[in-house]
């Protein structure tokens, strides 16, 4: 099989909410990357997959809170893939040091922030 993936995900565990519109739904983070999220949520069936999603989760032991809009890419039972639309500077600052810390390879890093940078130029 071909990996696909552009982004180096890494394991990271906490409670995460998930708002759209009036819905609200607890979720648990399982990895995130650069680029996206894995949530399982056994209440996403409430959540329209057409619709964008603002999610949260606060850092461990820290008061650091991340936010972000998505969209939900995938549902496979209680597993949400999720890709993140826009996201501000401070939360992705610390989503890249957490990947940072744990890819360990700083070339590596930089390929996929030039990708991410890529990205935001498709029209």
């Amino acid at each position: 099989m071909i990996e696909r993936r552009r982004f180096s995900r890494i394991v990271y565990q906490a409670l995460a909410v998930v708002t759209q519109d009036n819905i609200q739904v607890n979720a648990n983070l399982n990895d995130l990357s650069l680029h996206g999220l894995l949530l399982d949520c056994s209440n996403h069936t409430s959540l329209d997959p057409l619709n964008p999603i603002s999610v949260q989760f606060q850092l461990l032991d820290s008061d650091i809170t991340i936010q972000l809009t998505g969209k939900i890419v995938e549902t496979v039972q209680s597993q949400v893939r999720i890709t993140i639309e826009q996201i501000d500077i401070d939360s992705i600052s610390h989503i890249k040091r957490m990947v940072e810390l744990n890819v360990g390879d700083d070339e590596l890093l930089h390929r996929e922030i030039e990708h991410l940078t890529d990205l935001g130029n498709v029209s």
